[in-house]
């Protein structure tokens, strides 16, 4: 045990020392968001038709696509995908319509072979083809599913705009309007995409006339004002919608249908925005990120850091807290409207958010700040109001999702759109239950005792799965769900010996890898049942380890091998075991590889195993 104890203070220090340098001049720390391919093709696109003068920026973003297409002509979300269809059309658009390739270029043609393999255009994701449809290489619908008109409905009504979840809102302000207008506009590439079409029938585009157009604006005008506002509204100081980059390209595309030139003001800062998501990645390629994760990795990092054994009153911490503090929102953004109006005092995830808190990023905030109470004069109070939003966002069934409060949209099967479902509402969800209980627990000190913890927990403990799991929405995604649980049912005071913690442990040593890790599979969220991994990964097994680390009051067997596995694994740097997504947005459309987890989550485990066990 000694050995293994030396080892783990070793890493400790190392990781320490790395998060440490890591850490910017304002206090943040800022790690890459990297994820698939939609939106660097996305802003390829976006960038070729109406600021073609980006050509460094576009051929970078173009080496990176091909650089990451797979030797079946596919793109891939991750690293076991057996080809993502959607990804690969709209990064062969991105690629033909820039000019970056032609057709005849060999990745062209390998991922041509692909696509009609697969279904064609067709079978691609309504996402991809609402892209090809604004860019005039798909059909619209004569009929598009989402009636401009849900806008004008009075919050009370079940079907109004204002009863979905604040990621549908902001994408579908504008997808409202341009699904109306059925808007396009021709890329000055004059590209085709036919040939990528299985079947005939859609060969033939949509052409609205200038009329028609006309017409279809003037007879829904409040309607179209209404959306219009709406974007207007909550344009964040960056010039991006919401801070997302994927809802500001579909506004800038929005503003050109009712009128907007590509060089006014609002657009221009909106291109501004996207380009300032533009991130190096540590391979030292060009990616632009969906939406940056600073104040979330900042959380995370000065949490950590404290944990293990950075003092409270270190520069870091007070630099980090001071940053933290500045980014509480502290005003109602939300526009009168809402039927979810958002509570004061929480915290969003990127530094540009103002008007979109969310709960797991609140309490991330507040775990950083516990400590650093004493130490900064503004820190209290801040924390006080922090906790109570916790507290307000509370839903009725005992449970706490992300972004808003009784969130539950009964008619989303009335759309036919994919992943409508999975961002419609807002319900509970296991792991950010789970989380917000280990912070009241740790660090407010609640137990079991008090009446809104009793409704979380209840409220737990009916979402465990039959094998013992819990489903994690926004991690991947059984071992994410799982740890949150059990590592908050632990924090408010059940034991380890309680059959629900039983049964969870039960089901974590069952499903450890060969290699002597755990890892976890991207198709699980999809398949709505665990998946494993090809081989472990570096955060897939800190968080098992976590939650067994809270069980065991000596480490076992398993602890002790996987502990040293996951310091060596984490060591190699750009292995596939570290660089695996953890992260989710879209079940089978969107996953995240935080360049931050596999600093982070190792480090928590292994100050959580030193601290527990430093006297075995």
């Amino acid at each position: 045990m000694k050995g293994l104890l030396e080892k783990v203070q070793a890493e400790i220090s190392r990781l320490t020392a790395r998060i440490h340098s890591e850490q910017q001049n304002n206090g943040s720390w800022k790690y890459d968001f990297e994820t698939g391919p939609m939106t660097d093709s996305s802003m390829i696109i976006l960038l070729s038709a109406l600021f073609p003068d980006e050509k460094e920026l576009l051929s970078q973003l173009a080496r990176r696509l091909v650089r990451n297409q797979a030797a079946g002509g596919e793109w891939k979300q991750y690293d076991d995908d057996d080809g993502h269809l959607s990804s690969t059309i709209e990064a062969y658009t991105a690629l033909l319509l820039s000019g970056y390739l032609d057709r005849e270029a060999p990745p062209m043609k390998r991922a041509e072979d692909y696509i009609v393999r697969s279904g064609g255009v067709e079978k691609s994701h309504i996402s991809t083809k609402f892209m090809l449809a604004l860019n005039g290489l798909y059909p619209w619908p004569s009929f598009y599913p989402i009636p401009l008109f849900l806008i004008r409905l009075p919050k009370w009504m079940p079907l109004s705009f204002y009863r979905w979840s604040s990621y549908v809102r902001t994408h579908f302000a504008p997808i409202l309007i341009l699904g109306h207008l059925k808007f396009t506009m021709r890329h000055p590439s004059a590209a085709d995409i036919t040939h990528l079409y299985k079947t005939q029938k859609y060969r033939k585009l949509h052409r609205q006339g200038r009329w028609s157009r006309w017409f279809a604006t003037k007879r829904n005008h409040e309607a179209i004002r209404k959306a219009e506002h709406f974007m207007l509204e909550h344009i964040e100081g960056d010039g991006t919608l919401y801070s997302y980059a994927s809802a500001t390209f579909f506004m800038i595309y929005a503003l050109l249908a009712i009128g907007y030139k590509p060089d006014s003001p609002v657009i221009t800062h909106a291109v501004k925005g996207l380009l300032s998501f533009v991130t190096q990645t540590e391979g030292g390629e060009m990616h632009v990120q969906n939406s940056p994760s600073t104040i979330w990795d900042t959380a995370l990092a000065s949490y950590t850091l404290q944990e293990a054994g950075l003092p409270a009153e270190d520069e870091a911490i007070q630099r980090a807290a001071a940053f933290l503090l500045s980014l509480q929102h502290k005003e109602k953004k939300e526009q009168a409207e809402g039927i979810l109006t958002h509570m004061t005092g929480g915290w969003g995830f990127s530094e540009s958010n103002t008007a979109n808190p969310d709960v797991d990023d609140t309490q991330a905030v507040l775990r950083a700040l516990t400590r650093c109470m004493p130490f900064h004069q503004d820190c209290n109070e801040a924390w006080q109001k922090g906790v109570r939003y916790l507290f307000c966002m509370q839903n009725d069934d005992g449970g706490w999702a992300a972004f808003e409060r009784n969130s539950t949209f009964f008619a989303n099967r009335l759309f036919a759109l994919e992943n409508f479902e999975d961002t419609a509402f807002d319900p509970s969800a296991a792991d950010v239950t789970g989380r917000t209980l280990e912070f009241l627990g740790n660090h407010v000190k609640l137990t079991t005792n008090h009446p809104r913890i009793q409704a979380g927990v209840r409220w737990l403990l009916q979402q465990q799965q039959p094998d013992g799991s819990w489903y994690g929405r926004w991690g991947v995604s059984y071992l994410y769900g799982t740890w949150a649980a059990v590592t908050g049912l632990t924090a408010v005071g059940f034991p380890a010996t309680h059959p629900a913690i039983q049964k969870a442990t039960d089901w974590l040593l069952r499903i450890r890898q060969p290699d002597g890790g755990w890892g976890e599979s991207c198709k699980s969220d999809v398949a709505k049942s665990y998946v494993a991994a090809p081989y472990s990964t570096v955060v897939h097994t800190a968080w098992a380890l976590d939650v067994l680390i809270a069980v065991y009051d000596t480490p076992v067997k398993e602890i002790r091998e996987a502990i040293s596995l996951m310091i060596n694994w984490n060591q190699e740097g750009s292995s596939k075991r570290v660089t695996y997504p953890t992260g989710a947005g879209l079940p089978g459309h969107f996953y995240i590889q935080y360049h931050s987890y596999p600093r982070i989550w190792p480090l928590l485990t292994l100050s959580h195993y030193r601290e527990k066990y430093k006297c075995c």
